[in-house]
């Protein structure tokens, strides 16, 4: 019954994309006035920044979320409404020409990847992942390749995962789309919720194939370049055999990452071109039937209840992602908090980049695998919301601690076998020789 919702929510998509359904937009209006709209930059990264007070925000409030974002260990942190720069902490300058890893915000840029060929009916939400693998038994037996499209983006492949064990292999990997493949199903496709590595890494290679480009070429040629993001300016690591991690393993500069979430916020709009269909990105934003703060490849506040990465182990809250922040928000979000939040109903896009932050006694929420615990998140909102002078928004009361994650498996995030088939993931591909030809 899942996989058949999953379904129907795919094709709601495929039809939206097709411009079978209403075109519906994101909010532009609040309570009170509106505000100015600032231009983004056409190159470069320099945007236009404005007092908070233009912005129907309270400065001082403003400048304290600043404050307790860079007093918890962010390097870059920037916000911005109707994409003028209200604020922005004290080590801007300092840093915003050097690339940092956005870690598993990779993941949401493959996310906006899939939907620009989807846009242009290069592959379907739907489709079935055999549909672009090539053939030979290295390339999935008939229940591998049934894996579709949406699967990978909902991270309900049902394939095995172990967080640290598909890490540990970086810069050893013979073929990330062969590793993926190579690993066993332990859920039917489309049934459970498990934040992994390596599908999206397998998503990465689909949409490359669906697209006939390598997924660089295309990301700069039809994502990166339009938003002016230059294609020597941030680096993306491959595998041994050429292929692009989807997963993570990209660095950027904060001005670039900050230029994501915007574009985002404008509804895939930059600068009057269109990047990536609106209808997809809400989509991407909407809560999936197995987690209630995951979409596509994004975090959602639009659940009620968020399940964690398996790291020690899953765990359920029967609450939204981040209580003290509009129900309509969603993120893209790395490892140690790099984050892209952006809230459609204020026009409002957070964005930063930092390690660790959060003091909530947890290690999946110091880690940033369990959003829905964050204290470092909570917190920040219940400020930031606090400055919007142009509605109400309740004050939520303070941070509740989450429970105590009782369960402690090892082999949920440090699983040998999932390393082992990562190395030597079929007769034809290992880590010193794949394909017929030589690691790299």
């Amino acid at each position: 019954m899942v996989r058949l919702l999953n379904s129907a929510r795919h094709l709601i998509v495929i039809a939206a994309l097709t411009g079978c359904v209403p075109f519906v937009t994101f909010p532009t209006s609040y309570a009170g006035p509106l505000a100015p709209v600032c231009a983004l930059p056409s190159s470069g990264s320099q945007f236009q920044s404005v007092p908070p007070q233009e912005q129907s925000l309270d400065p001082s409030v403003v400048q304290q979320a600043i404050d307790y974002a860079t007093s918890h260990l962010r390097v870059s942190v920037q916000i911005f409404r109707n994409n003028c720069r209200v604020g922005a902490g004290s080590l801007e300058q300092a840093i915003e020409a050097i690339p940092l890893p956005v870690w598993s915000s990779a993941k949401s840029i493959v996310s906006l990847l899939t939907g620009i060929a989807a846009e242009r009916g290069l592959l379907a939400i739907d489709d079935p992942i055999g549909k672009y693998l090539p053939a030979g038994p290295a390339w999935g037996d008939e229940a591998h390749r049934a894996i579709t499209i949406g699967d990978l983006l909902t991270q309900t492949s049902g394939l095995r995962q172990s967080i640290i064990s598909e890490a540990a292999s970086v810069l050893s990997d013979p073929d990330i789309a062969q590793e993926a493949l190579a690993q066993p199903l332990d859920h039917p496709p489309g049934t459970h919720f498990v934040y992994g590595q390596r599908p999206v890494d397998l998503l990465a290679f689909i949409v490359g194939q669906a697209v006939g480009q390598d997924l660089q070429t295309f990301a700069q040629d039809n994502l990166f370049g339009p938003i002016g993001i230059p294609a020597d300016t941030y680096i993306w690591l491959r595998d041994r055999a050429g292929n692009s991690y989807g997963s993570s393993n990209l660095m950027m500069t904060a001005p670039q990452y900050a230029k994501l979430g915007l574009m985002v916020q404008n509804g895939g709009v930059w600068n009057g071109h269109r990047v990536l269909s609106e209808h997809y990105l809400r989509q991407a934003a909407e809560p999936t039937l197995t987690n209630g703060c995951y979409g596509y490849l994004f975090w959602t506040n639009r659940g009620q209840s968020c399940t964690s990465a398996a790291f020690p182990s899953p765990m359920t809250v029967a609450h939204s992602m981040i209580p003290s922040a509009p129900a309509d928000l969603f993120a893209m979000v790395g490892f140690l908090h790099q984050n892209n939040f952006i809230v459609p109903s204020l026009h409002m896009t957070v964005t930063w980049i930092g390690a660790l932050g959060d003091t909530a006694p947890d290690i999946a929420t110091l880690l940033s695998a369990d959003p829905g615990t964050s204290d470092l998140y909570y917190n920040f909102f219940r400020i930031l919301t606090r400055a919007v002078t142009d509605t109400h928004i309740p004050d939520p009361g303070p941070y509740q601690p989450p429970p105590m994650n009782p369960s402690f498996n090892p082999l949920n995030f440090g699983d040998p076998s999932v390393l082992l088939t990562d190395l030597f993931p079929n007769n034809t591909c290992n880590i010193l020789a794949c394909n017929s030809q030589p690691a790299r």
